[in-house]
């Protein structure tokens, strides 16, 4: 990693200068190299990587987001480190192996005097001399010891320069929070959807069950029909799981609003007695809002088909003034006793879900105390949708 700045570092400092201007050039060179080193994105995360395989340091990957001023700048600060310290280790390290050897080949050859740096030093053959092999193991000893060292301050200053600052940290956490809450909401979407389609086939199996005989023509029908509604859910769950496994999903965009034709004919083919009222265009309604109000009629109509009497259920979506406006009144099976709490499920609690975080208003309960209908009710405003 020395390489690129050094080589670059001493072909501008030309040996023509004088010493002085040679020096300040060789510098200015050697950090304009490294801010350079520093500056790519790629550079970040190559010496994260590094740092987590070399150094143990488990260090988090760095944000796709764009790399800022100050992370360049602490990249190249780490290059910097890297190159003093690693170039530290390596002379410091190479100089005790060097002496090392020294001293024991003449130890070993008899004895003889080691030169160097204006000292010299005499070492005796046999017991005499048994000092060398001590001065080699204290050589060798030395260079691990700066081996180890360099890796723990190294390790430190990863942490240090390359980790994430505060405001990266809590970019992290809220893109983790709105992972998270982007699978909750595709868990909910999963349950509205097979749960829509389990509760309509069985009722449709159960038609067709009872129509085999006196009308095999309608009984083909509801088949058909079982046949068409668990397609649709497969198209959902298809979806779902390309999301989930971060991979482009090879269905169709979610469903809204427009889909709510074919949403109420199976309702009606599992030989529900449906009316559906609409009321002004539903095709200007915000994308947001679409898509959750055709999950929050799904359940709803779910709903009914499992707890009503299959017979009087009104539907009634209005857009208008500003409000999307979802009515959904269907009769209680008389043989089920009313008893208080009975009505919350599962999927009311995610239809109250989805309408809080619209901004809007949602009720559900029966009529009244005794009532013998059901209404489910959701205002949503169009003007304010997060």
């Amino acid at each position: 990693m020395s390489l690129p700045p050094m080589v670059a570092a001493l072909v501008v400092a030309s040996p023509k200068w004088p010493a002085p201007l040679r020096v300040v050039g060789f510098g200015f060179a050697l950090c304009a190299v490294l801010v350079a080193m520093g500056a790519p994105r790629a550079a970040r995360r190559g010496c994260v990587r590094l740092a987590d395989q070399l150094l143990g340091t488990g260090l988090s990957a760095p944000l796709e987001s764009p790399t800022s001023r100050v992370d360049r700048l602490r990249t190249s600060a780490y290059l910097t480190a890297h190159m003093a310290v690693g170039g530290a280790v390596t002379v410091v390290t190479c100089l005790s192996v060097f002496v090392a050897f020294i001293f024991l080949s003449v130890w070993l050859s008899g004895g003889g005097p080691v030169e160097g740096y204006g000292w010299t030093l005499h070492v005796e053959h046999g017991w005499q001399g048994l000092w060398a092999a001590v001065v080699c193991a204290g050589c060798l000893a030395l260079a691990g010891y700066v081996a180890v060292g360099g890796a723990a301050a190294m390790r430190l200053l990863a942490t240090i320069l390359l980790g994430r600052r505060p405001a990266e940290r809590l970019a992290a956490v809220e893109a983790q929070r709105d992972l998270l809450a982007q699978r909750n909401r595709l868990a909910q979407e999963l349950h509205d959807s097979i749960g829509h389609t389990l509760t309509a086939s069985t009722i449709q199996a159960a038609v067709a069950s009872e129509l085999m005989d006196s009308d095999p023509q309608a009984a083909r029908r509801a088949l058909s029909s079982i046949e068409e509604t668990s397609r649709a859910a497969m198209d959902d769950l298809d979806h779902v799981l390309g999301v989930l496994r971060e991979g482009e999903s090879p269905t169709t965009p979610q469903r809204t609003l427009a889909d709510l034709g074919p949403l109420t004919e199976r309702v009606r083919q599992a030989g529900a007695g449906l009316r559906m009222e609409t009321a002004g265009d539903l095709a200007k309604v915000p994308a947001t809002v679409s898509r959750e109000a055709y999950r929050i009629i799904q359940e709803g109509l779910t709903n009914a088909l499992r707890h009503s009497e299959m017979a009087g259920i009104s539907l009634r979506v209005v857009a208008q003034d500003g409000w999307l406006e979802v009515e959904l009144i269907n009769p209680i099976d008389a043989k089920v006793p009313f008893r208080p709490g009975r009505e919350r499920r599962h999927g009311l609690t995610g239809i109250a879900e989805r309408v809080r975080l619209l901004r809007g208003e949602v009720s559900a309960g029966r009529t009244d105390e005794h009532g013998a209908h059901w209404r489910l009710a959701a205002r949503i405003p169009l003007s304010s949708v997060p």
